[in-house]
């Protein structure tokens, strides 16, 4: 595991330039989210009542009128064609962006060096086709499983009943979920390779321990990197804590390509 883990980070280093390229998208597209945030939620909490001034009473009404106005009104519609649309916009942009990542890492090792955006031009259409099914089963189990945990939201007397309850159907769902994602992933490979995507499937069945090991060996040190930053800008508030907080979506972007590579390494070791 360490092996493939050292060699996921000599491929990361060859992607300098898309590293680059994958932080500035993220960087946009959590700046345009976090401006739709903040239209929408400015406006609202204005209206909560002062803290200093607020009675019980006001805070309750206050309440009853956000659920009167979720519950029997279309107000929220807007909102949630807005956030479909951007998760429709984000859901169109990374195939294209896993496509070329993919395609960069396979062809690593040529004199020519990455090919970002000819393996966007090469690859796109399996990879999206494949993102589109892995996405369409991942959500699948919600048609079911959301209006059971909204049942039992409503007739739990607590949260920790609720927790209780809902915890292992919503650990069932994670793990279904990472478990197509590594498949669809392993068959993406297979595609940008051209041995095709169940070549690719069959190559993560036969070596699927060391794949799930490493990824979830590199989803592991992304956590730990994630909380120790957070730590340490709950402790140093102030000009570091802001520091950190725009360095980590670099950190998060070497992560993810980091974590692609080594996934890459363990896939194709096993190529004949």
């Amino acid at each position: 595991m360490r092996t493939h883990i050292k060699q996921g980070w000599k491929l990361t280093t060859k992607h300098f330039y898309i590293i680059i390229l994958l932080f500035l998208y993220e960087l946009l597209w959590g700046f345009f989210l976090y401006r739709t945030i903040e239209g929408i939620a400015v406006p609202l909490l204005k209206r909560f009542p002062d803290s200093y001034a607020a009675s019980s009473s006001a805070v309750s009404l206050f309440l009853t009128e956000s659920q009167f106005q979720l519950m029997k009104t279309d107000a929220f519609r807007p909102y949630a064609l807005l956030f479909c649309g951007l998760l429709a916009g984000r859901m169109l942009v990374t195939p294209f962006l896993n496509a070329g990542l993919f395609h960069s890492l396979h062809r690593a090792s040529d004199e020519q060096g990455t090919k970002f955006l000819s393996g966007i031009r090469a690859a796109w259409k399996p990879v999206a086709l494949l993102y589109l099914a892995e996405t369409t089963l991942t959500l699948a189990p919600a048609a079911w499983l959301l209006p059971k945990g909204l049942d039992l939201l409503l007739t739990s007397g607590t949260l920790t009943e609720f927790a209780k309850q809902a915890g292992p159907w919503a650990g069932g769902w994670l793990l279904w979920a990472v478990l197509l994602h590594l498949l669809f992933l392993a068959m993406q490979f297979g595609a940008v390779a051209g041995s095709g995507s169940m070549r690719g499937l069959w190559q993560c069945l036969a070596n699927f321990l060391p794949f799930a090991g490493v990824s979830l060996a590199m989803w592991g040190i992304g956590a730990l990197a994630s909380m120790t930053i957070a730590s340490v800008s709950m402790l140093w508030a102030g000009l570091l804590a802001l520091v950190l907080h725009q360095g980590y979506q670099l950190i998060r972007t070497i992560m993810k390509v980091w974590t692609a590579a080594s996934q890459f390494d363990v896939w194709q070791s096993k190529q004949p």
